[in-house]
C-alpha cells in the first residue's frame, strides 16, 4: 500500500510539474510546434521507423547504448504482442534455444518449474527438484519469483523469464523470491548445472494403491510414466491415483501417448483451427487401465493436464478429485525461423472426447475437495486422502 501511495503521489507531483511547465514555457512550446507544422507529412511505417531512429540518435540521452539489432528485436516482440494473446510470443535466438531445450526435459538451469497467474502476472515455484541448484540455494516450492539478477520480472512473459534463469553450466544467477504470508524477501545465488527433469514421481501407498505424480508433460515424461506404471503393476497395484495438481501442461503428443495407456479405444482429444479444420488424436485397443483410478487437479492444472482430466472424465474411467482446473483450452505451435529465432502462435482450440471446450472455464472435479493445510501435520494431504478413499471404493 505504501508503494502504491508513493506512486500516486509521484504521479500527481509529475502532473503538477507538467502543468507548471506548460504555464511557464507554454508559449515557446506552441511556437516550436507551429514552426514544424509545414514539415508534417503522412508517412508509412518504414518511414516512421527511420524517423524514430533518427530522433533516437539525435536526442535520446543513452542512444549510444542501443543497437539497431536490439531495437528490431523489440519491434518484432511488440508486433506479436499486438495480437493481445498472452500465449503468442516471439523468441529471440537465445530464448528459442532455451525453449526447445526445456521441452526435451534436459537443460542447464537451477532445477525448478514455474507457473504464472494469468491475472496478476505473479510467477510461483511449483516444483524445486531435490538435486537441483535451486534446492541447494535454499529455494522452496511456493516461493514467488520476484527478481533475477536484481531485475524485477513480475508480469514478464513466463518463457522469457525461464530463459533468464537458465544458462551455461557453471554460471551463476542471483534470484530473489517472496516467501510466506508476510512476503519476506529471500535472495540467493545458484550455480547452474545440467538438469534432467524428473517429471514423474511414484510410490506404492497402503493397501496396494499406486500413486503417480506428473509435474509436466515433456518429451521425457512418457518413458518415465510407463516405467512408473510398470513398476507399480509389478508390485501388485490394485488402484491408482494420478496427481496433476500444479501441472502447467506441456507437449500435446506426450499427454496423448500417456492417455493411450489408460483409455479404451476412441477419441482422446480433437482440435479445430481458424478454418474449421483440425486433427483428432485417438487411443487404440491395445492398452486400457482395468483398475480404479482417481485424478487429482487444482487451479494450476492447465493445458495438457486438462486434456488428460477431460478425457478421463468423459470416458468415466476415473474420478476427478480436487478443485476446478485452470481453463486453457487452446493449442500453440512453435514455428522456427531461419535465423534461429522462433514464434509461438495460438493455432487452434481443443475439445474433449464429448466435444467440450473448456477455455476460460476449466474442468470441474467430480468430487470437490479444497486443500486444507494441517498445522499439526504439515505433510498431511486431505485431497490425496480423499482420492485414495475413492479408489478403495469407500466413498464419493
Amino acid at each position: 500500500m505504501e508503494k502504491k501511495n508513493s506512486f500516486l503521489k509521484g504521479a500527481l507531483c509529475g502532473a503538477l510539474a507538467m502543468l507548471l511547465a506548460v504555464a511557464f514555457v507554454g508559449g515557446s512550446f506552441f511556437i516550436y510546434k507551429m514552426s514544424r507544422d509545414d514539415k508534417v507529412v503522412t508517412m508509412g511505417t518504414e518511414k516512421k521507423l527511420e524517423t524514430l531512429r533518427s530522433l533516437i540518435d539525435e536526442v535520446y540521452l543513452h542512444s549510444d547504448e542501443v543497437s539497431d539489432d536490439e531495437l528490431k528485436e523489440f519491434l518484432i516482440k511488440g508486433y506479436v504482442s499486438g495480437l493481445g494473446d498472452p500465449y503468442s510470443v516471439y523468441y529471440d535466438k537465445e530464448e528459442t534455444d532455451s525453449l526447445f531445450e526445456s521441452t526435451e526435459g534436459k537443460f542447464s538451469g537451477i532445477g525448478v518449474s514455474i507457473t504464472q497467474d494469468s491475472e496478476t502476472g505473479a510467477m510461483t515455484f511449483v516444483n524445486v527438484y531435490e538435486e537441483g541448484a535451486g534446492a541447494e540455494a535454499g529455494f522452496q516450492a511456493g516461493d514467488i519469483l520476484y527478481k533475477i539478477d536484481g531485475e524485477d520480472v513480475t508480469g514478464q512473459d513466463l518463457n522469457n523469464v525461464v530463459a533468464k534463469i537458465k544458462g551455461e553450466e557453471g554460471t551463476q544467477v542471483e534470484i530473489t523470491v517472496l516467501r510466506g504470508e508476510n512476503m519476506e524477501e529471500y535472495t540467493a545465488t545458484a550455480t547452474r548445472k545440467m538438469v534432467e527433469v524428473h517429471t514423474v514421481e511414484h510410490e506404492m501407498k497402503s493397501d496396494g494403491i499406486g500413486y503417480i505424480r506428473i509435474t509436466e508433460f515433456d518429451s521425457v515424461t512418457y518413458d518415465q510414466f510407463a516405467s512408473a506404471l510398470e513398476d507399480l503393476e509389478a508390485q501388485g497395484m490394485t488402484g491408482l491415483v494420478i496427481d496433476l495438481r500444479d501441472n502447467p501442461g506441456g507437449n500435446l503428443d506426450t499427454v496423448c501417448d500417456i492417455l493411450d495407456l489408460i483409455l479404451p479405444e476412441g477419441t482422446i482429444v480433437s482440435t479445430k483451427d481458424k478454418n474449421g479444420e483440425g486433427e483428432t488424436y485417438t487411443s487404440d485397443e491395445e492398452h486400457k487401465l482395468e483398475i480404479p483410478l482417481s485424478v487429482l487437479t487444482n487451479g494450476n492444472s492447465a493445458s495438457a493436464s486438462e486434456i488428460f482430466a477431460g478425457a478421463v472424465q468423459d470416458y468415466g474411467v476415473g474420478t476427478l478429485v480436487g478443485t476446478t482446473t485452470f481453463g486453457k483450452g487452446i493449442v500453440q505451435q512453435i514455428f522456427p525461423l531461419t535465423d534461429g529465432t522462433s514464434i509461438k502462435l495460438t493455432i487452434s482450440e481443443y475439445f474433449t472426447p464429448k466435444g467440450r471446450n473448456i477455455h476460460g472455464t476449466g474442468i470441474d472435479p467430480d468430487v470437490e475437495v479444497e486443500y486444507e493445510y494441517n498445522e499439526e501435520d504439515p505433510a498431511a494431504d486431505n485431497q490425496l486422502e480423499k482420492a485414495i478413499e475413492i479408489v478403495k471404493g469407500n466413498g464419493m
